[in-house]
């Protein structure tokens, strides 16, 4: 997400909430849904998880919200200040849950069946920002249906990054590390599995986020451990697993026997670059018009943007890394220097990587 600075009070926040709903209705809009149909489900869920918060007196965020929404003093009737203000509270969540509603990725994952999901496409395609966002959204909705008590180890997602020439025990030393599980040099392979596959089920693991999955090479002897340990994992965790890499079915690991097996049970969502336009709609323009509506800078003036979508389209080629990249180093440029607006001079300054570069390049004809 590009750069910006958080709500300053709870105030503050309920009207961040206020203007991203108009984004995301927009989007719902954009998506074919009807805005009304896609918050009354949000609204479902979100309230749900406020009837089930038993441990209200372990909630931080809700009770200051609610304090606010009663003029500071929601002490002498907690009760009816809870039903009356049920909706103004929890209406940054119900935007937040609705936002997640609509994002493509999501949706995907939902809807798909059980068994590995295997995210590709090109570099700089928005691979790890959809993970994360993912992530996120699981993350969210668990601590809100279910408070952890303080002290406990409660997680319900595990984010592990694919090291370089992994073996089978470099790999699962990752998974311990994540959870803080001790390892020790002494420990075998399958001690360390059956440590890590005991903590992350007591631990309540709901989404496994395995990243840089290209570096596995099933082909080689350590690289087929490696995919083994992958399946065991799969099999032994009550968690979906999805795989991020580049261009992955396109690699040894869909290729051979393990690999056969992995393409038969895995769901493939592939990420690539943002066309301009998509028929008569424009998604490149869409996304920058929802990037523009999070930023909180003070003099930036709505629409300056999508107003220049078609140049940003030229310096980023579509791909979502190099435009969130661009987005974000404009805006915290405009907060060092004290403008608080991004320009396209501003995103002129904005140095990318060097694919964006070379894409951006100027031929000339000889």
């Amino acid at each position: 997400m590009p750069a910006g600075r958080g709500p300053r009070n709870q105030g503050d926040e309920l009207v961040s909430a206020q203007r991203r709903w108009a984004s995301v209705a927009r989007r719902a809009v954009r998506a074919g849904a009807e805005p009304e149909r896609v918050f009354a489900l949000a609204r479902a869920v979100v309230t749900r998880w406020w009837e089930q918060a038993y441990g209200w007196e372990r909630e931080t965020i809700w009770p200051r919200r609610l304090h606010l929404v009663a003029c500071g003093d929601a002490g002498g009737d907690l009760e009816r200040w809870r039903i009356v203000g049920r909706d103004a509270v929890v209406f940054p969540e119900v935007v937040a849950v609705a936002d997640a509603l609509l994002d493509p990725a999501m949706a995907e994952l939902v809807c798909s069946p059980p068994g590995p999901h295997p995210v590709t496409g090109p570099a700089a395609a928005g691979k790890p920002t959809a993970l994360l966002n993912v992530g996120r959204a699981c993350h969210l909705a668990r601590i809100r249906k279910n408070p952890a008590p303080p002290g406990s180890a409660h997680a319900a997602v595990a984010y592990v990054l694919v090291p370089p020439g992994a073996t089978a025990k470099t790999l699962i030393t990752e998974f311990a590390r994540y959870l803080g599980i001790p390892v020790t040099t002494r420990m075998t392979q399958t001690q360390i599995t059956d440590a890590v596959c005991h903590t992350y089920t007591q631990a309540g693991v709901q989404l496994v986020l395995i990243d840089e999955i290209h570096r596995l090479n099933p082909r080689t002897t350590t690289g087929a451990q490696t995919a083994d340990l992958l399946k065991d994992l799969t099999e032994r965790l009550p968690a979906t697993f999805v795989y991020a890499g580049i261009n992955v079915t396109d690699t040894p690991l869909f290729t051979g026997t393990r690999g056969a097996q992995l393409a038969g049970r895995a769901t493939i969502i592939t990420c690539g670059p943002l066309p301009a336009r998509h028929g008569t709609r424009h998604p490149f323009c869409d996304l920058i018009t929802d990037i523009e509506n999070a930023l909180d800078l003070t003099h930036h003036k709505p629409g300056t943007l999508p107003r220049h979508a078609a140049y940003i389209h030229q310096r980023t080629a579509g791909a979502i890394g190099s435009l969130t990249r661009l987005i974000r180093q404009a805006a915290i440029t405009a907060i060092h220097d004290g403008t608080e607006r991004i320009t396209k001079t501003t995103l002129d300054a904005v140095q990318l990587d060097h694919l964006a570069e070379q894409h951006n390049r100027p031929t000339h004809n000889r």
